[in-house]
């Protein structure tokens, strides 16, 4: 079996694949996973499905629930993964797979090798990683303290790949395929700084100067307008090297960013 939450929360069990319909039990499922071979707390789970208003009976409905998952999980000739672990309950994965898993190993191994300076490989392995994600995760899930704060972590787990990744490429020279990737980049993330950092040097080793010197002018507009800042000194430095044409301004900047 593996469990997957990069994008749609589901199950894969051979060629089987499994959505859980009701919202509270896969919220259930969620917190589970995310604390998965730890014990959450009858509280904490109450918390997550309810919020600050529980119902009266709220205990006997986690109870439903809980066994409304442990059935769906279920396979023959197993004990089941969810198990009871007081103050409350525990999802064992045992030998089964988690996608959050895979995705972190290849992540941390795509840092590793970008460190190392071993561009083509970081590269490969990151779009592996990347490959992972099949949307938003933990989408209409993230109203809880439990999922809501793993959601924001995971989230900055991608993007500093993303990071990376694009670091890497631009070791390799793919300054020009870049762009227009880096470009929706900026417009899905406005307040991300290093993005519109890329796109500038990207944009100025294309040979298109001027163009990199409005992405500053757009960055720097969003930054005031949604924070009241000035963009931050890497940015800046960015911005001073593109102006005045200078290498090693730009790789100083980079080491300001990196």
């Amino acid at each position: 079996m593996r469990y997957e939450i990069l994008g749609p929360l589901r199950v894969v069990d051979g060629p089987e694949t499994i959505s859980v319909r009701a919202h509270k039990v896969r919220l259930l499922l969620a917190t589970l996973l995310v604390r998965a071979d730890r014990e959450v707390s009858v509280e904490q789970l109450v918390t997550e499905i309810w919020g600050d208003a529980p119902p009266r009976r709220y205990l006997a409905g986690l109870h439903v629930y809980v066994s409304q998952l442990r059935k769906f999980l279920h396979r023959p000739g197993t004990a089941g993964p969810i198990v009871t672990q007081p103050p409350g309950y525990c999802l064992r994965l045992g030998t089964d797979e988690f996608d959050l898993h895979r995705f972190e190993a290849l992540a941390e191994e795509g840092r590793a090798l970008a460190k190392a300076e071993r561009h083509a490989e970081a590269t490969a392995t990151l779009e592996t990683a990347l490959g992972l994600w099949r949307g938003p995760a933990l989408s209409g899930m993230r109203d809880g303290p439990i999922v809501g704060g793993f959601a924001v972590w995971l989230d900055e787990l991608r993007l500093e790949s993303i990071d990376t990744l694009v670091a890497s490429r631009m070791a390799l020279g793919q300054h020009r395929r870049l762009v227009p990737y880096l470009y929706a980049l900026v417009a899905e993330h406005p307040l991300r700084e290093n993005f519109y950092r890329q796109l500038m040097v990207a944009l100025y080793r294309s040979e298109c100067q001027a163009e990199a010197l409005k992405v500053f002018q757009s960055a720097r507009r969003a930054i005031l307008d949604e924070l009241g800042l000035e963009p931050c000194r890497a940015l800046q430095h960015t911005h001073r090297a593109v102006l005045a044409a200078d290498e090693a301004l730009l790789d100083r900047a980079a080491a300001l960013a990196g």
